[in-house]
């Protein structure tokens, strides 16, 4: 007996017609509740993600198929990945069985789902129900029963988790009573590769062919119609992820990662300056709340939200399509709360972990933006960063004499007097004007310098802010300025390269710096130092007998995916192996410091910092060593407010690299005495 199977048994082709009309039907509502949404989008103003068409195809398909961001959210995420897979092969045999029986059959008689390949077929068919069942079974169990903290349930997940149930059980059932009418006891070796459909089926056999008939017939259509329901519901239920997700990879910003868009603060005809309320988004930021999940996992990883602050990114992005929807005229900073708004500290774990492609950081800085450009209306910390910044160029107000005397036995060159300096030192503001230990630190990365024996200078007294935290907190306006001045002294002197141990700065001046015109190469120290290492022209030739954690800064790992330079340089220089942290890389938990928070006492929550202090002492280190002069000031204060000022080390990189000896394997540059004369200028 050939392997195969009558595709309409039991229910006869005459169910073709009327079947096609209900499948066009349900085509129409679910096409009209997607135009609907479509015309929700176009409330948002323009903005190009068409760009390397092809390039953002292989992307979509490849992240789609592999289901790759999905994955790395942990065990939930594969699940899910489980049952799109499992899902998509039962949708992809549906077509396979719809061309046979509608198409290739009826026109010219080709029958393909016979003999070996309708037994895989089957056999497929049957794994991936099973495979879609339990997932559906298992996910229920965590959202419903286990529910993990902060998840928020409506009565339209529960609709949607039934709906799911029922049509894959009544698709099973209505194959086990063909198979008991069919092949149990008639074509048993074909029952084998129906697994599922084969067990259930021997709880029909000793019905009567009339009783079996009659039920396949109903089954049939109550399978039927569930599976439509299904296709209906997209569009009006959370199901709509199932194409939005999918697409917004196609959507992915192509720039560097979490870059924001530059204001045209010159354009006033186009209306308010930052985001007054849901037009003034884009339409990829009205789309994102359609690809939300509600997977919960920005929120998990958020350090505001963690520690007890107003702000949980998911219950943003969904407020946005809330507002979207039922009143886009609102004010944004106002519906958002903008105690949750200012809780931010940019750090990207939200938009790093996300599995939709949702961009959370340039919603929040675009909706600060309006209160801080048209009311003039943030927290009152600013009022004097700004006015230092307008005033001295430096978000402290220290002045500039403090930019060259940081350390004066260094005797560093300065840019303005020699212009033999083939690589620019950016200070930064922290460094120099913060205290006397983040002068120390200073000191430290210019001594390394040195003993590199390179060519470096700094700016000096004409160095000014990069303006990172004017543009975090919503002052586009003053960070443009900024950006302005430095531009025109890097045009002034010709500096083509500028290294710098601050990733604030690091990260305006590489990625956002050109969007006005920049072209700077721009290096992180830890990176600069990790490569003369590698290449020997730096010899460690001692250890630190202290055992080290170490704390990814945000702006260097997740804004720029520096990961693996700082741990090389630990791992030479530490007696010890260095220990990490459970949060780290990736998933590294925020110092607290991102988004103008440094200079904001807390008035709500824990404080991030000494949350992540803890976490680090619990891995038994001696001490945390990072990267970033914000993440180092924020550790020691916490260090201090803890009761370990004295027992738990707080080290810049650079400073544990200045206490090992280094060997200089390269000659002193040979200058020619008009190198000499131009040095004494």
């Amino acid at each position: 007996m050939e392997s195969t199977r009558e595709i309409f048994w039991n229910v006869g082709h005459g169910v073709v017609l009327p079947m096609y009309l209900f499948v066009l039907t349900a085509l129409i509502i679910f096409a009209s509740g997607f135009w609907k949404r479509l015309s929700i989008y176009r409330q948002g103003c323009g903005i190009v993600r068409w760009d390397h068409l092809f390039k953002r195809i292989v992307n979509m398909v490849k992240t789609v198929l592999t289901q790759s961001k999905v994955i790395r959210i942990g065990q939930p995420g594969a699940f899910h990945a489980v049952f799109f897979w499992s899902f998509a092969v039962l949708f992809a045999g549906t077509l396979i069985i719809m061309v046979q029986a509608d198409l290739t059959s009826p026109a010219w008689g080709v029958t393909f789902l016979k003999g070996p390949v309708y037994k895989l077929f089957s056999l497929a068919m049957d794994i991936s129900g099973l495979s879609a069942l339990i997932m559906i079974f298992v996910l229920l169990v965590r959202r419903f029963i286990l529910r993990p903290e902060g998840l928020i349930i409506i009565i339209e997940d529960y609709i949607i988790h039934c709906l799911l149930l029922l049509t894959i059980i009544s698709g099973f059932i209505v194959e086990s009573l063909r198979i008991a009418s069919t092949e149990i006891g008639i074509n048993q070796s074909l029952a084998y590769f129906s697994p599922v459909g084969l067990l259930i089926g021997q709880l029909f056999i000793e019905m009567k062919g009339h009783t079996i008939s009659m039920a396949h017939r109903l089954l049939w259509w109550i399978h039927f119609f569930l599976a439509l329901s299904f296709i209906v519901a997209i569009p009006f239920t959370k199901l709509r992820h199932i194409l939005t997700t999918g697409l917004n990879y196609l959507f992915s910003d192509l720039r560097p990662q979490m870059l924001l868009t530059a204001l045209n603060l010159e354009a006033e005809e186009s209306g308010p300056f930052g985001a007054r309320n849901i037009k003034n988004l884009t339409w990829k930021d009205i789309y994102d709340s359609d690809a939300c999940t509600s997977c919960n996992r920005c929120q998990d990883r958020c350090p505001a939200y963690l520690t007890g602050k107003p702000l949980s990114p998911m219950k943003m992005i969904q407020q946005i399509g809330d507002l979207a929807f039922s009143n886009p005229t609102a004010i944004l900073f106002q519906e958002v709360r903008e105690d949750a708004l200012w809780s931010c500290t940019t750090c990207g774990a939200c938009q790093e972990i996300c599995p939709a492609s949702i961009e959370h950081i340039g919603k929040i800085i675009n909706i600060r933006r309006y209160p801080v450009l048209m009311e003039s209306r943030f927290p009152q910390e600013y009022k004097q960063i700004y006015k230092n910044l307008e005033i001295f160029g430096d978000s402290m107000g220290k002045g500039k004499a403090l930019r060259e005397d940081w350390d004066p036995n260094l005797k560093i060159k300065r840019v303005y007097q020699d212009d033999g300096i083939d690589l620019v030192f950016w200070t930064g503001c922290m460094g120099p004007l913060y205290d006397e230990r983040s002068r120390n630190t200073l000191a430290a990365t210019g001594r390394v310098l040195q003993k590199a024996n390179l060519s470096f200078g700094i700016l000096g007294k004409e160095e000014v802010c990069c303006g990172d935290i004017a543009r975090r907190t919503g002052n586009e306006y003053l960070f443009q300025q900024l950006v302005k001045k430095n531009i025109e002294l890097f045009n002034k002197y010709k500096i083509k390269k500028i290294v710098t141990n601050c990733p604030h700065c690091f990260n305006s001046l590489k990625n956002e710096y050109p969007q006005f015109g920049s072209d700077v190469e721009v290096l992180t120290m830890v990176d600069l130092t990790e490569k003369l290492v590698s290449e020997g022209l730096l010899k460690i030739t001692s250890k630190i007998d202290d055992s080290f954690v170490y704390h990814d800064p945000c702006y260097m790992g997740r804004h720029n995916s520096i990961y693996k330079s700082p741990r090389s340089i630990l791992g030479t220089i530490l007696a010890h192996r260095l220990k990490e942290m459970k949060r780290s890389k990736e998933e590294s938990f925020c110092c607290g410091a991102g988004g103008g928070n440094i200079w904001r006492g807390v008035s709500i929550g824990g404080r991030i910092e000494e949350a992540r202090v803890e976490e680090a002492v619990k891995t038994g280190a001696n001490g945390i060593a990072t990267s970033c002069p914000y993440c180092e000031i924020m550790f020691y204060s916490a260090a201090k407010q803890l009761g370990m000022e004295y027992s738990f080390r707080v080290s810049d990189i650079m400073e544990l690299l200045d206490r090992v000896t280094i060997q200089n394997v390269k000659p002193e540059p040979q200058r020619d005495r008009k190198d000499e004369n131009h040095s004494t200028h």
